[in-house]
């Protein structure tokens, strides 16, 4: 292949300009070599700047089609934090309980002799810019059983062809791909740019139904009386000494007269929960949508930070009830003693790898659009390297 092969897209797709073009053609050509003389796969990305206005989750969304697997993972309130990817350039599965360690081998062997741009160049770019693992991992070992969870591993990990970062007024563009030796470069660079094609700078992310209940039906999964029995069965071994704490989950399905579309879900989700964790994960069969105010751990270097969470109220539209409301819950015996049992279970498992652990002496009130929880951060310096996938096999589930 010619080095000065553009890859690029007519309006209104992205592109990636000349420089970073001949970056990228000559990191896939330079990735094939080594493929081909070490006889595993190699990576080669490019990261470049783009408009901060940028929506990266409405741009990939609009991207999807129907065969694609997309991420999209959003905090507003964390200075404007989201991050988005679409396609496979690498995908890591794994089951049972060493899935953790598995994956995190699995992504150290292709970080190995990789090809990207030094992050030192652009000191400036978000922290999640440059190539990225983007997935998941279930409560159980197995994963869940149902046939919604079909196409959810009980851990499985994306590397995106494309993905889109942007914080704190900085956004950045990233394009991977990972090569074995048998494809050839042209192929490689003429699927980076179908794919920059379909990504539209201008995207917005669509409208969801302002009044949903009133043309959709939702029913439990399962009948009261199998909750009922779940409580008092927990009940009977807390008495027992067998568990401190249980927490349930109740499965509802909404029967709705239209197909239920990720983007206007993630949308309203974002938008009345900013300060949440807002996530979209789609499989050519699924898509899992939420927002969640809870952190299991973030790393920067050897530093880690997680949050307690446990104990919960419900909020008020009248400030002086829902003020009393959150001083209620900072004063109830029962909830204190569920955010204890989690914090100390935390730190009990955080000081295994760290110099050490600090929790605040006090939980204070976390707020999100309809209830309030009772928070605790929780630091720890590492004693050695501890990747964050092996962190979250620690402390996974809270």
């Amino acid at each position: 292949m010619e080095p000065s092969r553009s890859v690029h897209a007519s309006a209104p797709g992205l592109t990636l300009g000349a420089d970073a073009t001949r970056r990228f053609v000559g990191r896939v050509e330079e990735a094939i070599k080594r493929a081909r003389a070490r006889r595993r796969p190699v990576l080669a990305s490019v990261t470049v700047p783009v408009a901060a206005e940028v929506d990266v989750s409405a741009c990939v969304l609009r991207a999807r089609g129907t065969g694609d697997r997309s991420f999209c993972f959003e905090q507003p309130e964390r200075d404007g934090f989201a991050l988005a990817g679409i396609g496979t350039a690498a995908v890591v599965e794994a089951a049972g309980g060493e899935r953790f360690a598995q994956a995190a081998a699995a992504c150290r062997r292709l970080a190995e002799g990789a090809l990207s741009d030094d992050e030192a160049s652009d000191p400036q770019r978000p922290a999640a810019a440059g190539p990225v693992w983007l997935g998941g991992f279930a409560f159980a070992d197995r994963g869940g059983t149902s046939p919604e969870w079909s196409s959810l591993a009980p851990l499985a990990l994306v590397m995106p062809e494309v993905a889109l970062a942007r914080q704190g007024g900085e956004a950045r563009l990233t394009v991977t791909a990972v090569v074995d030796g048998d494809e050839a470069a042209a192929a490689v660079i003429e699927r980076v740019e179908r794919r920059l094609t379909l990504l539209d700078p201008r995207a917005a992310m669509p409208l969801a139904d302002p009044n949903p209940v009133a043309t959709s039906r939702v029913a439990g999964a399962m009948p009261p009386a199998h909750y009922e029995g779940a409580v008092a069965r927990a009940i009977e071994r807390i008495r027992a000494g067998e568990l401190e704490k249980v927490v349930l989950a109740r499965e509802v399905r909404v029967h709705a007269p239209e197909p239920i579309v990720a983007g206007p879900v993630l949308g309203s989700l974002r938008a009345a929960f900013p300060a949440c964790y807002c996530y979209a994960v789609s499989t050519p069969e699924v898509s899992f949508v939420g927002a969640s105010p809870e952190l299991l751990v973030r790393r920067e270097g050897a530093r880690a930070q997680t949050v307690a969470l446990a104990g919960t109220a419900r909020r008020s539209a009248d400030p002086a009830v829902d003020d009393h409301l959150g001083e209620q819950l900072l004063a109830s015996r029962k909830d204190r003693e569920e955010q204890e049992i989690v914090a100390r279970r935390i730190e009990r498992t955080l000081s295994g790898v760290s110099l050490w652990v600090a929790a605040a002496d006090e939980p204070a009130l976390v707020r999100v659009h309809n209830v309030q929880h009772l928070a605790t951060p929780i630091r720890a310096q590492l004693a050695e390297p501890v990747g964050t996938l092996d962190l979250a096999a620690l402390l996974h589930p809270t």
